[in-house]
């Protein structure tokens, strides 16, 4: 999470779409940084409404709007699988080495999904609270918009840098997992697509 003072902007750091990168190469024009631990790092919108939203307002005496990334579904649940297949997993409950991309959808859109497959939604992250939500909201894909929103608000050129890059993986789905995947993850579909 990344709170820039003077321009009343937070952007709050969405699991697995460049937060990274983006913390790395803005780090130095942010009042707060927030990179550990991972809770915090990465605080939902209800949970920036809840706490942190109020505290910036009081100290500040202005409301503060929020900008965040999503990522298509589909590619976002390819990222995590990716990202848990690196060799240095500590947890093995958490490793996707000896598992399918068609496997870990099946598992994440099961009830109660293993540890390898537990990795939230996109939705639930970015879900408003008593009608507070985000304010600006971008397609990762399309993260070139946000760069200009951003440097349009911070009155700077900004460049990203490529850090916490996945391993390659096939992440080839069957039509059948596909088709449970966006009945599981429709919410996450249906936000995504209304994205502007």
């Amino acid at each position: 999470m990344l709170v820039f003072w003077d321009q009343r902007l937070a952007f709050l750091a969405t699991p697995k779409t460049g937060s990274t990168a983006i913390e790395a190469a803005l780090e130095p024009l942010s009042a707060l940084v927030v990179q550990r631990p991972p809770v915090l790092k990465h605080t939902s919108v209800q949970r920036f409404h809840r706490f942190m939203g109020p505290y910036l307002e009081v100290a500040s005496g202005h409301s503060f709007s929020v900008a965040a990334l999503m990522r298509e579904p589909c590619d976002w649940l390819g990222s995590w699988y990716r990202y848990r297949q690196r060799d240095d997993v500590t947890d093995p409950s958490k490793s996707t080495a000896n598992v399918t991309f068609d496997e870990f959808v099946t598992a994440y859109c099961s009830e109660n999904p293993p540890e390898f497959a537990a990795v939230g939604s996109q939705s639930r992250f970015l879900k408003s609270r008593k009608e507070r939500g985000v304010d600006h909201l971008f397609r990762y894909e399309n993260i070139d918009q946000f760069v200009t929103f951003l440097e349009d608000r911070l009155g700077c050129e900004i460049t990203l840098p490529r850090l916490n890059v996945s391993p390659t993986a096939s992440l080839s789905l069957s039509p059948k997992s596909e088709s449970s995947l966006r009945q599981f993850a429709a919410q996450d579909f249906e936000m995504y697509a209304n994205i502007p």
